[in-house]
Formats: structure tokens, sequence, C-alpha cells
């Protein structure tokens, strides 16, 4: 009930933004209504998919990159006008994922941090834990149909179940459900090689 209250109430701000009603206020007022949500999947992302960030030296909580994304709102929503709850969630799950990669970044290019007790070099894997494979699935991720990615994002991304993305996207459970199943069956194709090799001997 509280998820549909959310919804409806995200709806008329997004409403108000698209008429003359001054920018800012309601702005405002969209994303203290939406907090809660973009809070948890801020968490969701941040410790499912970017765990190193949380770790020293970076120690990153998901208040803080809240924090971090609605600032970026702030600015974005100076010109888009997202017409959906569906389009501001995609909105906000975009400069989510800009937010963590670019601290992801700044944690590779730093030079490899030194042991005050010892000066003994810290360990490889001080950065961020994102391994070429990892970037490589993110970039296919990105490429497959809107459609496809946007079910993938709520359900796998941001951890929504199956019939709050159904919610969300305005559609039938069962057609986030083709999607999701689409979307995976794409990237096993395309990240086939990325498979462990079948090493068990042949069946005579």
């Amino acid at each position: 009930m509280v998820e549909a209250n959310t919804t409806a109430a995200v709806q008329c701000y997004l409403d108000e933004l698209a008429g003359d009603t001054p920018a800012e206020p309601v702005v405002r007022a969209l994303l203290g209504r939406a907090v809660r949500r973009l809070n948890q999947l801020c968490a969701t992302l941040l410790y499912r998919h970017y765990p190193r960030l949380t770790r020293p030296p970076l120690n990153l909580q998901s208040n803080e990159l809240l924090g971090a994304v609605v600032e970026r709102l702030l600015k974005a929503l100076r010109e888009a006008r997202p017409a959906s709850v569906r389009e501001f969630f995609a909105l906000a799950a975009q400069h989510m994922r800009w937010e963590l990669n670019d601290l992801a970044r700044s944690l590779d290019e730093q030079p490899d941090m030194v042991a005050v007790d010892g000066l003994v070099p810290a360990p490889p894997g001080s950065d961020s834990g994102l391994s070429s494979e990892c970037r490589r699935i993110i970039a296919v991720i990105d490429t497959l149909p809107p459609e496809e990615r946007e079910v993938f994002d709520l359900v796998r991304l941001q951890g929504m179940t199956q019939v709050e993305a159904a919610a969300v996207l305005g559609v039938a459970a069962r057609t986030v459900k083709r999607r999701l199943d689409r979307g995976l069956l794409l990237l096993a194709e395309r990240l086939s090689d990325l498979r462990p090799s079948d090493t068990r001997p042949e069946t005579p």
C-alpha cells in the first residue's frame, strides 16, 4: 500500500512538473516523497553490485550515495521532464550507476596506498574490485533492447520483485517475466565466451 501511495504521489509531482508550476519547489517535493524508495535502490545497487566501495579506503554508505544522487537529480530535473514514474526511476537509476562508476574509476586511478605502520604497499585489489569481465558485463547490459534493459535494471540491479517492477512499468507481471527471460537469454548469448569451458570427457 505504501509503495502504491508513493507511486501515485510521485506521478502527481511529475504532472505538476510538466505544467507551469515553478520547477524547484516541485522537484524538491518530488525527491522528498521518493526518498525512501531511492534510498532502497541506492542500498541495493551499492551492497549487491559495488561492495568494494563500502570498504576502506572509501567506506561508502548508502545514505552518502543517496545524497550524491539527489544532488545529481536536482541538476538533471532542471531540464529533464520524466512523464511517468517509470521514467523517473529509470533516470534515478542511471544517475546511481554513473555515481558508482565514477567512484569506482577514481579508486582505480589512485596509486597504491602504503600501510602506515610498516610502510608496506597495500595488497593488490585496493581498487574498486571491478574486473575487466565485470566492466564488459555492465557494457553488454547497456546494449540490451530498451524494454529488456529496463526490466533487468529494475529486477536484477535495483532488487525489485517482478510484481513491483510490473507496477512501476504499468504492465502485467508475466510481461516483466517474459522481458527478463529474453534479456537473460541475450546476455547469455553475448557473454557466452565467459562461461567456464566444459572439461568433462565426451560420452562415448
